[in-house]
Formats: structure tokens, C-alpha cells, sequence
């Protein structure tokens, strides 16, 4: 069983669908950390995340490695637990920009799918139903206005301390989406066969059991 669940950032789709395949004793790999992995490398290098050839120059220089920890995804960079660092605002932006390379994509491809292959799995990204999955069992597109994203996301950020104005995290959203969705490689985009799931009005709970059930009555 594989089960795709794409959708825009800070829609929820790390949290809702690693509940999700704990519930249903299922591994749960977050493809977005990947990125966000390399992401973080180049920044760290000090390379222009904006210059794809520079980018790419950095890829055999890598060392990307997932590991499982009571359960939970942790994504290591040259042995380093990276899987906090990834998570901040200006890493979510150089994902979006080290995606858009198409060396970057074609290093992660069949990583991404020997993980899924080893088990039963959930993966969440934005081409996972589109690109990296495309026979998937399931496929769901996971999504929430603008503004409850935003919120969504500032709320994770004060979690951790980080204290951004609503505006500030809501302009960075829209700039992910709009970067996301215009990329000439793999743009997030709703598969054709994917189920809809607009998250706005539900809570977490409510949302995570939405995706179990739709599993359920579709795989």
C-alpha cells in the first residue's frame, strides 16, 4: 500500500498523514524534509539556492540519510540530525527554489520510491500523486485557504519560539505557493485522480480522520 497526499505548503500535510500512518501502523515518509535537507546544505555552503547550476555542482558533495527513531522520520545530513533545522521559514523557501532544479528531483526520485517500496507507507509532498508515485493506491490533495495556512504556520513557529508577524507568514505562503505551482518541473498540482480534502473548517483531529477513512474506504 502507498498512499500520496500532495498539497500546498502548510496545509498540514506532515502532521496529518505521519498521525495518520501511526494509526494505521503504517510508515510515514515526509518527501517535503528532503528537500528542505538539501535546501538547508546549499544555504549552509552558501550557495545562491536561486543558481541551479551551482545547486547541482553541490549534490555529489551530499550525504542524505532517513532514519527511523520510535517511529518518527529523522533526516540526516552527513551523519548531522538536520530534522529541526529544516523547519524554519527561510529553509521552507530554499526548498521551494532547490525543487525547481531538475538534478535535485532526479537525486531524490528513486530514494523517495525505495523507501515507499519497503512498506506499507504514506508519503506527502507536492508531486508524490503526479510524479514520484503516479500508480499510488490512494491519492489525496490536501488543502486549506491562505490565511488558515498562515496561521497554521505561525502557530508551529511560536511552538518553537520563532515569533513572525501573521503577515510575514502569509506573504512567505503565498510566495510557496506561487513558486510551487509555476515551476517548470513537477508543479503542485491536484493528480486527476486524487480525492479532495479541504481541511479549513476541520480541526487537526478532525482532519487526520478524514484521511484514515478516506484510505479505508478507497484502498
Amino acid at each position: 500500500m502507498q498512499i500520496a497526499i500532495d498539497g500546498p505548503s502548510g496545509a498540514g500535510k506532515s502532521t496529518i498523514a505521519q498521525a495518520a500512518a501511526r494509526q494505521l501502523g503504517w510508515a510515514y515518509i515526509d518527501t517535503g524534509a528532503l528537500y528542505r535537507a538539501i535546501g538547508l546544505a546549499v544555504m549552509r555552503a552558501g550557495v545562491d539556492t536561486k543558481n541551479e547550476a551551482a545547486v547541482a555542482a553541490c549534490l555529489p558533495e551530499l550525504t542524505l540519510d532517513v532514519r527511523y527513531h520510535n517511529g518518527e522520520q529523522q533526516v540526516y545530513l552527513a551523519g548531522e540530525n538536520v530534522s529541526e533545522a529544516i523547519r524554519t521559514p527561510e529553509a521552507s523557501l530554499a526548498a521551494s527554489d532547490v525543487g525547481k532544479v531538475p538534478a535535485v528531483r532526479d537525486f531524490l526520485l528513486q530514494l523517495q520510491r525505495d523507501l515507499a517500496a519497503a512498506q506499507p507507507s504514506i508519503l506527502d509532498g507536492r508531486d508524490i500523486g503526479t510524479v514520484v508515485l503516479p500508480n499510488a493506491s490512494v491519492k489525496i490533495y490536501l488543502t486549506a485557504t491562505a490565511e488558515m495556512r498562515a496561521q497554521r504556520r505561525r502557530n508551529q513557529l511560536l511552538e518553537k519560539g520563532i515569533d513572525e508577524p501573521l503577515e510575514k507568514v502569509l506573504q512567505e505562503v503565498n510566495a510557496r505557493d506561487h513558486q510551487d505551482m509555476n515551476r517548470a518541473i513537477a508543479p503542485l498540482r491536484q493528480a486527476d485522480d486524487a480525492i479532495v480534502l479541504d481541511t479549513t473548517h476541520q480541526s487537526l483531529d478532525e482532519s487526520i480522520q478524514s484521511v484514515v477513512q478516506i484510505i479505508m474506504l478507497n484502498s
